[in-house]
């Protein structure tokens, strides 16, 4: 796809995909062979493009990417101490759908769903992010783990398990929202033992743009898997609506984009980072198609996604930049020290999903 002016968002969410496809055959994305969230995440997006145009290449390249990982049992190998560990499941419902005679989908869905019945917890029934990370709640988790319950729970009736979700996001409110800012710690330690662990609380010490992402891509996604009767979706939009509206303040005027450490732009070494912004253009966006905010939101993620475009790089491929390398919690210098890449599928996924959403937003608008 050659560049071009009038690109709809649209546009934009089939050229990452089809940049990314060209450059690697679905078992070799990276990391190779592995059932893993970055794949799940690019993924995932691919698939709401699948949604809107119904092109046979991306149901195609999904479904390789998940039957090289799966045998005729089910079997898959993936690590099955962390809640990372889950993410890719998003992948096998469609597939469970579109495919109603091929078991492997299903019975791989139920040995993912059974993994909350193993994963560690804090005392008061969190979910450990990581067995290495012990007592360690992250934000990054709600959306490992989250998205993919409450799907379980509509496919396979099992509502009991969005009492579990609902727990977990609770949860991480209690012990790791600011009240002051509204904006919520990467991390949370109740034994406080993490050597950046705040010894009264147990927090970590910043405001990390991509975990605060993955905490509105999944708040975003729990609202959309509930029945609308359902007594959380209004807990859940208050909720939304809370954390839209904390990150404003935070947008960086010139570029519409926000900081690597969110609340910090005024450092001279913090720096604009794209995956954490592309997760809060998704986010602002689906509060406003759920009339939640109105237009001053929507002109805030409306920069924001024009500040992305600003930013990709375009020379016969798709190229976005800047993406954060690296994941777990730390004190300011270890997030703003990270390295970036191009193309990490943290971040390609999430402009994707950031892309999808504008799209039905503008197409909306222009009826």
């Amino acid at each position: 796809m050659e560049r071009q002016l009038n690109w709809s968002p649209l546009d934009w969410a089939e050229s990452a995909c089809q940049s990314l496809m060209k450059d690697y055959i679905p078992e070799e994305l990276p990391p190779a062979h592995r059932w893993h969230y970055h794949q799940g995440v690019f993924l995932c997006g691919m698939e709401q493009v699948l949604s809107l145009t119904g092109k046979e290449g991306y149901e195609q390249y999904i479904k390789r990417y998940v039957d090289q990982l799966i045998d005729e049992e089910g079997n898959l190998y993936f690590a099955r101490d962390e809640l990372d560990a889950i993410q890719p499941g998003l992948l096998l419902f469609r597939l469970a759908e579109q495919y109603p005679k091929d078991g492997r989908y299903e019975k791989a869905a139920q040995k993912l769903r059974y993994l909350f019945e193993t994963l560690n917890k804090t005392s008061e029934g969190g979910f450990w992010h990581k067995d290495k990370y012990p007592y360690n709640m992250w934000l990054d988790g709600l959306y490992m783990g989250g998205v993919f319950a409450l799907k379980y729970a509509n496919a396979f009736a099992e509502p009991e398990l969005r009492d579990m979700v609902l727990l977990q996001e609770q949860l991480m409110r209690r012990h790791m929202r600011d009240e002051k800012t509204g904006l919520l710690y990467h991390a949370w330690d109740e034994s406080k033992q993490m050597v950046w662990a705040n010894e009264e609380t147990g927090c970590s010490p910043e405001f990390w743009a991509r975990s605060l992402g993955w905490y509105g891509l999944a708040i975003s996604q729990f609202l959309d898997e509930l029945p609308v009767t359902d007594s959380r979706v209004k807990e859940w939009e208050t909720v939304l609506l809370q954390f839209v509206e904390a990150l404003l303040p935070y947008q960086d005027r010139a570029t519409g984009l926000w900081y690597q450490v969110v609340d910090k732009g005024d450092q001279p070494d913090n720096w604009l980072e794209t995956s954490g912004t592309c997760l809060f253009v998704y986010a602002i966006a689906k509060a406003y198609q759920r009339e939640l905010v109105g237009e001053v939101l929507l002109d805030a993620a409306s920069r924001g996604y024009q500040g992305l475009l600003d930013t990709i790089e375009f020379d016969e491929r798709f190229i976005l930049p800047k993406i954060c390398i690296g994941t777990s919690a730390g004190d300011y210098q270890n997030y703003v020290t990270r390295p970036t890449s191009e193309n990490d599928l943290h971040g390609v996924g999430a402009f994707i999903l950031a892309s999808v959403e504008m799209e039905k937003i503008q197409s909306h608008i222009s009826k």
